[in-house]
C-alpha cells in the first residue's frame, strides 16, 4: 500500500508532509482547541508539536491536508499501522488511520468526511480493514467516526503520557462497511 500517496477531492487535496509544512501546520496546531479532548492535551506547545511533526515525518504515512479554494495547509492525517493478513491475529490486513487533526474552522463542514473518504478509499484497495485508535473520552472523535460509518470494536490500547494511563479504544471499517455504509454511498454518487 502506498502510504504516501496523493488524493484529491472535490474541495481538499492531501499529499505526503514535508519538513518545510512546519510553519503552516504549526499555525493550525497551535491553537489548544484543537487538543482540548485529545490524550496529548498539550500538543499545542511548540517543543511538544515538535516531536510529534518529526515523529510523522521519520515514521512515513503522514499526509498534509490543504484546501483547495484558499491553498491552505488545514490539518494533517496519517497512515500507519500496516499489517498483512500474516501478522494481524484476526487474520485480516490492516491499516490505522489517525493522528488527524483540522483547524477549527473546519469543523462540522464535511472536511473530514471527505478527508476520510479520500483515504479510506484508497486504503481498502491494498487492505481488507482500516483502524482508528481514539482517546476513550474524545467524545468529538469518536462521534466523527461513528458518522462516518466506523464501528467501535472490542479492542483498546493502554498507553501512558505524562505519567498517567490513557485508554483508546479502536474503532474500524472493513471493505463490506465502507460500500455499504456512508462514504462509499458517497463514492458512489448516492
Amino acid at each position: 500500500m502506498d502510504r504516501q500517496p496523493v488524493l484529491e477531492g472535490e474541495r481538499y487535496l492531501l499529499r505526503p508532509l514535508a519538513g518545510e509544512d512546519w510553519a503552516a501546520l504549526y499555525a493550525v496546531a497551535s491553537d489548544p482547541a484543537v487538543w482540548e479532548q485529545h490524550p496529548m492535551h498539550d500538543r499545542w506547545r511548540a517543543e511538544v508539536f515538535r516531536e510529534f511533526f518529526d515523529d510523522a515525518l521519520a515514521k512515513g504515512g503522514a499526509l498534509a491536508i490543504i484546501d483547495t479554494r484558499k491553498g491552505d495547509i488545514i490539518g494533517s492525517s496519517r497512515f500507519q499501522a500496516l499489517k498483512s493478513a500474516e501478522d494481524d491475529e484476526e487474520e485480516q490486513s490492516s491499516v490505522e488511520i489517525g493522528w488527524t487533526f483540522l483547524s477549527p474552522n473546519y469543523w462540522g463542514k464535511g472536511a473530514n468526511r471527505e478527508i476520510k473518504r479520500l483515504m479510506v478509499g484508497h486504503a481498502l484497495k491494498s487492505v481488507d480493514r482500516i483502524d482508528f485508535r481514539v482517546g476513550e473520552s474524545n467524545w468529538r472523535s469518536r462521534i466523527a467516526l461513528e458518522k462516518i460509518g466506523a464501528r467501535q470494536t472490542r479492542r483498546t490500547d493502554l498507553a501512558k503520557y505524562q505519567g498517567k494511563r490513557v485508554l483508546h479504544v479502536v474503532y474500524a471499517i472493513t471493505r463490506e462497511d465502507f460500500a455499504s455504509g456512508p462514504l462509499g454511498r458517497e463514492s458512489l454518487g448516492d
